[in-house]
């Protein structure tokens, strides 16, 4: 590999310093490295061609941006975990001095993620349609009311049902384990290409959850009487107002992970994970009694 991009966090602490210690480790081996805060996506963005690799320091979350910068691109992501789950990562910030260079080296392999494309068509006939590439979810729901929104939901152009609640969550797999997991859906395996279509705490509409096929084609039509929103892999968050359209389908892009560990450790990491998480919750809930 000959040039090296290195996403960090900005508001994790330590994230900044070993982006930095990896940066100088690169410099060291004659491999050319760039170096930017996930946070400034555009800025990355203008950096990432000819790259070969992204390292992504920090959490899900450091990911998520990551896989914005890179997409259309097939360039791969290594995530160095100082969060909280990192169900994404591959490297806690002990392994990532010694298996970065085996990395380099071409020992790893590539795990090939599904993207879903989300089409917004506005209700101001003068605005274009507007396209989005989610690694994780695509939520419609309501704002900062306190009040239901109503969803038409139709599959493949065949009418589905209206739900009438917080909003709907359209995840992928690897987005499985995320909000999707907090509002009650099932996991997928994260190399699945199926992808799940779940109501947000729905108010006499049905409540179940549904896998859908990679072929779906799930359209969304809101209507509210106060603002609600459209998010993206929870933080490119935009306004809707009522009559607003939104069609999910599966991307034609994917995200590509470059990963050190045995491919079969999927199962025991999400039960460690889920075990961490159970761990964290029950803290805060002592420290609020």
């Amino acid at each position: 590999m000959k040039r090296v991009g290195i996403l960090y966090h900005p508001m994790i602490e330590g994230a900044n310093n070993l982006a930095k210690k990896l940066q100088e480790f690169l410099d060291s081996i004659g491999v050319s490295v760039w170096l930017c805060s996930a946070w400034e996506v555009e800025e990355a963005r203008t950096q990432v061609n000819d790259t070969d690799l992204i390292l992504s320091v920090g959490g899900d979350g450091t990911i998520l941006r990551a896989a914005q910068v890179v997409v259309p691109r097939l360039i791969p992501i290594t995530g160095i975990n100082l969060g909280r789950l990192g169900f994404m990562t591959e490297l806690s910030a002990d392994e990532a001095p010694n298996k970065l260079p085996d990395l380099l080296a071409g020992k790893g392999w590539i795990d090939e993620r599904t993207m879903l494309e989300a089409e917004l068509s506005p209700t101001d006939e003068e605005q274009r349609k507007t396209a989005f590439y989610a690694l994780n979810d695509v939520v419609v729901g309501r704002g900062a009311v306190a009040r239901v929104v109503y969803i038409d939901a139709s599959i493949d152009g065949e009418p589905l049902t209206t739900y009438k609640g917080d909003g709907i969550i359209v995840a992928t797999a690897t987005g499985s384990t995320g909000y999707s997991l907090a509002a009650g859906g099932p996991i997928l395996h994260p190399q699945a290409k199926e992808f799940l279509l779940l109501p947000i705490l729905p108010h006499l509409s049905p409540a179940y959850a549904m896998v859908l096929p990679s072929t779906a084609v799930v359209k969304l039509h809101l209507s509210t009487t106060h603002e609600a929103v459209l998010s993206i892999d929870g933080y490119i968050n935009l306004p809707l107002s009522s009559g607003a359209i939104i069609t999910v389908k599966r991307s034609f892009n994917t995200a590509r992970f470059l990963r050190i560990h045995p491919e079969t450790s999927f199962y025991n990491s999400l039960e460690q994970r889920l075990k961490g998480r159970h761990k964290v919750e029950w803290s805060r809930e002592s420290q609020n009694q």
